[in-house]
C-alpha cells in the first residue's frame, strides 16, 4: 500500500483480506457503532497510569510510522472526534476510537470479525487476547520473533524508544543528545523511533501504550511519582534501560562509591549466552547492592567490577507477571570518549580502546530487552558522475570517451559495465555490474561532497583530475577496471564515494564504509625502469603518508597524533586504527598500472575513532580553536602530498622520503617475534630497500622478514625469508 495505509494505536497493517459478510452481520456491525462509545475500563489503581485526556499546550503522541495522523483522507477527522453536521455523508455515523488495550466491546468486534476473516480465508490468525493486562503475551507466543532477519515487534505498541534524562537543564539537553547518538548506533533505526520523554510528559501524558524501551538516564534523582509510573510500565510488561541513574527496583538498592565517580574502570560484562566481555568504561560513582523486597537471583546477564570487590554495576531485573524487565547499568554506556566527564589523556585512550566493546555490551543489553539491532541493509546504489577538475582537461575527456564506448555507450571491463549517459531517471537500472556514468554534471550537487573544495585543495599535475564519484557503489577499487589501461596518464583517474556495500580490505577481508569516511581509489602510473617501479612494495608507504602528511601539514594541525603502522595502516598515536590502504598492481609492457584504494575515517567516531575526534581531544589539551576537516578537502590534499612523495622517491630513492616516514611512524624501537608469539624476541629498526621491516635480533645481526600472511595483523608471525 506504499504507506498509504494508517491505523492508530502503533497497529502495523501485516495483510487485506477480503470478507463477504451477510446482510445481517452488516446491519450488527452498523448497529455497534451507531451506539454510544463504549466507557473506557478503568485501570488497576496501583499502575498509576493516567488515561486522563491530554490537557491542552501538551506534547503530542509520538507517531510511528503506521499510525494515524489527526484528520484522515481529505481533512476528514480522526476517529473520536466529533464531526459537524456538515461534514456527515448520507447514512454516516459517528466512530468511536478503537481501543484495543482497554476496550471490550471493541476486542469483542474484533474477535469475531478475525472469525469471519478465519472462514474466509483458511488463514491460521490467532485471536486477540481478551484481558488487555496480558500484554499480548499468547499472541506473542503464537508468532514467529524474527521475519526476514530482524526481530518482530510483537508487542503491538508503536516502535517508539522513550528518552527521559530529567530536567530540561543544558546537561539534561546533552545527555538526551548522547544517548539519542549512543542508541541510534545500535539499534535498526529503520525500526525504532527516538523520542525525548520531558518530565511533565511522562506523569502526564499516556506514553506507556506507545513505548517499545524506556530509556532513564539521568543522575538527578528520580522523583516518587515518576518512579511509581515507571515501575508500573513495568509491571505491565514495559523495558527499561537504566544508564547512571537513581531508579532502582525492589531487591536492589544503589549505593555510593564516591572514589569510583567519574573515574575509568575494569569492567567485566557477562552475555546472556555465558561468553564474557572485559572493558574499561566511565564509573558513576555507584554500585548496586541488595535491598529490601525479595532477593533476587543471578541472572543471565550481568557486569561487575573487576576488582576485589566485585562490586555489582549492571543487573537484569525481570519485573512482574506479564514479562517486564529492566536492565540498570550504574555506568556511563552512553558517553563516548570525547565526553567532557572524561578528564586526562590517559583516561580518553583506555575508554577509546573499549569503544567497539563498550557498543558490544550496549547492543547485547538492547537485543536482550528485545530490540533489533541487526545490520542495517545496504543503501541503495546510485549513479556515477563524471567531473573534472579542470576546464581545460573537460573538451579531451569527453573526445576520448566518445571514441571509446561501444554503440550501446557502454565500457565494458572483466568486473563490471559502465554505461555513459547524459543525464539519469529513476527508470535506468542500477546493478553492482552495471553502473549509468552521468556526464552532464553542470548541476551536479551532492551533500557529502563538495566539488568546488575539492578542486581548491587539489594542486597536482596529474594524479585525481577526472573523477567518477558516487554516493553509494560497490567498491571503488572496480569502477577504474575498464578505463585504467585505455584513458591518457594525463588524465589522473580516481574513483570517490561517500559509501560503499561491498568495501574490500586487504585479502579476503571486508571494509567498513560508514558515512564520513573519506574512500577513494587513485590511479597512478609509475614506468617499470624507475626507482619506484623496482620497489613496487614502496607504494603502499607512501599513500599511507600521504594521509597523515595532508592532515598533519595544515598550518596549526602538526601536532594532531596521526601516523603510520607499517606496511598500510594509518593510526591514532599507536592506539587504534582508523584508515587503510589497499594496493593492486599491473604491469604492461613498460609501465605498472597501480590502483591505490584508501579508506579514513574523517568526522565517524565509530566503529573505531576519526581524524575529527583527534583534533576535538586536541582543542580541549590545548585550548586550541582547530576546525574539523572534511573528507572532500582530505582526499584531494592526499592526492597532491602523494603526488610529491612519487616524485621526490623517483628523484632520490628511498632516502628522499623515508625521513618523514620514520617521523610519523608507530614502530620506533618497538620490539616483536619472530614465527610466533613465544618466538625470538627482535627490535624494528627501519625499513630495508624494498619497503620489508628491517629488525635487530639479540645476537645482534639486522635482517629483513616478511608478513607470514595472516589477514589480522601483518606485525605478528613476522618471518625471516629463505636466501635464494
Amino acid at each position: 500500500m506504499e504507506d498509504r495505509l494508517q491505523m492508530a494505536n502503533g497497529l502495523i497493517p501485516q495483510k487485506i483480506v477480503s470478507v463477504h459478510l451477510q446482510d445481517s452481520a452488516l446491519k450488527e456491525l452498523k448497529g455497534q457503532a451507531s451506539d454510544p462509545p463504549a466507557q473506557l475500563l478503568q485501570p488497576d489503581p496501583e499502575s498509576y497510569i493516567q488515561r486522563n485526556p491530554p490537557e491542552p499546550d501538551t506534547m503530542e503522541d509520538p507517531q510511528s510510522p503506521g499510525s494515524a495522523s489527526t484528520r484522515g483522507p481529505g481533512g476528514a477527522p480522526r476517529g473520536g472526534e466529533p464531526a459537524v453536521d456538515g461534514d456527515r455523508g448520507v447514512g454516516s455515523v459517528e466512530h468511536c476510537p478503537l481501543h484495543l488495550s482497554s476496550c471490550h466491546e471493541c476486542l469483542e468486534l474484533e474477535n469475531s470479525t478475525i472469525e469471519s476473516v478465519r472462514f474466509a480465508s483458511a488463514e491460521n490468525i490467532p485471536d486477540l487476547p481478551y484481558d488487555y493486562s496480558g500484554s499480548l503475551e499468547g499472541l506473542a507466543d503464537d508468532l514467529p520473533t524474527e521475519r526476514d532477519g530482524r526481530r518482530v515487534n510483537v508487542t503491538g505498541k508503536a516502535p517508539n524508544i522513550l528518552l527521559y534524562v530529567g530536567s530540561g537543564s543544558q546537561d539534561g539537553q546533552d545527555r538526551l543528545q548522547q544517548v539519542r547518538s549512543a542508541l541510534a548506533d545500535c539499534v535498526d533505526t529503520d525500526c525504532y523511533t527516538l523520542y525525548h520523554l520531558p518530565p511533565e510528559s511522562a506523569l502526564r501524558d499516556p506514553w506507556p501504550d506507545n513505548c517499545l524501551l524506556l530509556v532513564i538516564a539521568t543522575g538527578e534523582p528520580v522523583p516518587e511519582d515518576l518512579s511509581r509510573r515507571f515501575t508500573a510500565y513495568l509491571s505491565q510488561g514495559g523495558k527499561v534501560l537504566a544508564l547512571a541513574s537513581s531508579f532502582t527496583l525492589p531487591g536492589f538498592q544503589v549505593t555510593s562509591k564516591a572514589p569510583l565517580q567519574d573515574t575509568v574502570q575494569s569492567l567485566v560484562f557477562c552475555k546472556v549466552d555465558g561468553s564474557l566481555v572485559r572493558l574499561s568504561i566511565l564509573s558513576s560513582g555507584y554500585v548496586y547492592e541488595e535491598g529490601p523486597g525479595e532477593p533476587l537471583g543471578p541472572s543471565k546477564l550481568h557486569g561487575h567490577l573487576d576488582s576485589e570487590d566485585g562490586d555489582r554495576l549492571v543487573v537484569q531485573v525481570p519485573f512482574g507477571t506479564h514479562g517486564g524487565e529492566a536492565v540498570l547499568c550504574q555506568v556511563h554506556l552512553e558517553l563516548p570518549p570525547s565526553s567532557p566527564a572524561v578528564q586526562t589523556q590517559e583516561d580518553f585512550n583506555l575508554l577509546k580502546s573499549s569503544n567497539f566493546r563498550r557498543y558490544e555490551v550496549l547492543t547485547e543489553i538492547l537485543t536482550t530487552l528485545g530490540l533489533s539491532c541487526d545490520r542495517k541493509q545496504a543503501p541503495a546504489l546510485t549513479p556515477l558522475y563524471l567531473l573534472s577538475a579542470t576546464e581545460e582537461i573537460r573538451d579531451p575527456l569527453m573526445q576520448w570517451l566518445r571514441k571509446h564506448v561501444d554503440p550501446e555507450g557502454v565500457i565494458r571491463s572483466s568486473k563490471l559495465s559502465l554505461k555513459f549517459i547524459s543525464s539519469y531517471t529513476s527508470e535506468i537500472e542500477i546493478t553492482p555490474s552495471t553502473i549509468p556514468v552521468v556526464t552532464d554534471t553542470e548541476s551536479f550537487s551532492s551533500e557529502n561532497f563538495d566539488f568546488e573544495i575539492y578542486r581548491q585543495n587539489l594542486k597536482t599535475r596529474k594524479l585525481g583530475k577526472v573523477i567518477l564519484f558516487a554516493e553509494v557503489t560497490p567498491t571503488t577499487m572496480s569502477l577504474l577496471d575498464g578505463l585504467m589501461f585505455e584513458m591518457p596518464q594525463e588524465m589522473g583517474l580516481i574513483a570517490i564515494a561517500v559509501r560503499q556495500t561491498q568495501g574490500k580490505g586487504r585479502g579476503k577481508n571486508a571494509w567498513l564504509s560508514p558515512l564520513g569516511c573519506a574512500l577513494s581509489t587513485l590511479l597512478v602510473c609509475i614506468p617499470l625502469r624507475s626507482p619506484l617501479g623496482q620497489r613496487i612494495p614502496f607504494v603502499q608507504h607512501l599513500m599511507s603518508l600521504a594521509v597523515v602528511e595532508a592532515v598533519r601539514s595544515i598550518p596549526g594541525y602538526q601536532d594532531i597524533n596521526l601516523r603510520v603502522k607499517w606496511p598500510n595502516d594509518i593510526y591514532y598515536s599507536d592506539l587504534m586504527k582508523l584508515g587503510g590502504v589497499l594496493v593492486n598492481s599491473t604491469l604492461m609492457g613498460e609501465t605498472f598500472y597501480i590502483l591505490i584504494g584508501c579508506g579514513f575515517n574523517v568526522t565517524n567516531s565509530n566503529p573505531t575513532i576519526c581524524i575529527n575526534d583527534l583534533i576535538t581531544e586536541y582543542n580541549k589539551e590545548h585550548g586550541a580553536e582547530l576546525q574539523p576537516l572534511r573528507a572532500d578537502c582530505l582526499i584531494a590534499r592526499t592526492a597532491t602530498v602523494l603526488e610529491k612523495l612519487i616524485d621526490t622517491f623517483q628523484d632520490q630513492g628511498p632516502n628522499g622520503v623515508l625521513p618523514l616516514y620514520y617521523k610519523y611512524w608507530v614502530h620506533s624501537a618497538q620490539q616483536v617475534h619472530l614465527g610466533s608469539a613465544e618466538g625470538p624476541k627482535v627490535w624494528i629498526v627501519g625499513l630495508d630497500d624494498s619497503g620489508f621491516l628491517l629488525v635487530h635480533q639479540e645476537n645482534g645481526d639486522v635482517v629483513t622478514v616478511h608478513p607470514d600472511g595472516n589477514s589480522f595483523d601483518m606485525l605478528r608471525n613476522l618471518i625471516v625469508p629463505k636466501q635464494q
